[in-house]
């Protein structure tokens, strides 16, 4: 149940989020809370095949995200997920945390609880009232709008590569931003979910990680509990934007291909990889079934 009085929001802001529940109330599902995302989507005119920089800031200003922030505090769900990666990065002990996009503060304040020691960054270029306002307790939770050389430990990105037009130029910064040895991790959604989701980004879900290895990151593997994956910058490269695009325009030539093979031979093939593995698994599956049905 959402409670916008219980945030930390200007009049205007209240009034704003209680016109988007009007229609469905404050008792949100997440399909409600992604119908009202697209809502505003559509009213701010945006375009995912042809983003318009303006519009997307018109978008990414509206106080849909604050009524976002607040779902995601009350959806049990998207909670164990931030729990996950608290859990995940307080196993790393690091002493610089940058959590990428996080403006609501919500995963912030749980890193910050958990690691008391630690400086946890926000790196959000307007963030919201209520994100400075609800972390201002937590001595070490500061605020930056970009992100520096070698200025983290670990760096968590979640949720952001699939609204950006040049999600690889943000990696690169993501990465340049991590010192040597030091950790990323980085969820991502590169499915057609909700509509900033944008289409550019999808053949990513096939080959993000390919990209990753040619930012000198080793891949140490999924963060239990969560979407995110755990990635290790193993080496430092100067990167080659001539073979990364290149790499990209390939990338988007194979994804039809691959999201064909994923949806229809995905099934096939991890049936023959058991059936390889265990050759007795599917007749024994036969004779169960025929045994039951006499």
């Amino acid at each position: 149940m959402i409670d916008s009085s219980l945030y930390r929001l200007t009049s205007t802001e209240i009034s704003s989020i209680d016109l988007l529940l009007a229609n469905v109330g404050s008792d949100l599902s997440l399909g409600q809370m992604w119908s009202i995302m697209d809502q505003v989507w559509e009213l701010c005119g945006c375009d995912n095949l042809n983003p318009n920089p303006e519009l997307l800031d018109l978008f990414y200003n509206n106080p849909v995200w604050l009524l976002n922030g607040m779902f995601i505090e009350q959806d049990d769900e998207s909670m164990a997920h931030r729990q996950a990666i608290t859990r995940a990065v307080t196993a790393l002990a690091p002493r610089h945390v940058v959590d990428f996009g996080g403006g609501f503060g919500t995963l912030a304040r749980m890193l910050a609880n958990a690691m008391p020691q630690a400086e946890v960054a926000i790196c959000e270029p307007f963030p919201s009232r209520h994100g400075i306002e609800s972390c201002s307790p937590f001595a070490n939770i500061v605020f930056v709008q970009e992100l520096t050389f070698q200025c983290c430990d670990v760096l968590v990105c979640t949720d952001v590569l699939e609204h950006v037009p040049d999600p690889l130029s943000l990696l690169a910064a993501m990465v340049y931003s991590v010192r040597p040895g030091g950790h990323l991790l980085i969820a991502n959604c590169f499915y057609p979910v909700i509509a900033c989701h944008l289409p550019s980004t999808f053949h990513l879900r096939f080959s993000f990680d390919a990209f990753c290895s040619a930012m000198g990151l080793e891949l140490i593997g999924s963060c239990e509990g969560s979407h995110a994956s755990i990635y290790r910058r193993s080496q430092v490269l100067e990167l080659n934007w001539q073979i990364l695009r290149a790499m990209e325009v390939r990338s988007h030539q194979l994804f039809p291909w691959r999201e064909w093979r994923a949806r229809h031979l995905g099934l096939w093939g991890r049936r023959l990889w058991v059936a390889l593995g265990h050759p007795l698994h599917y007749p024994r599956k036969l004779f169960s079934a025929v045994s039951s049905s006499r």
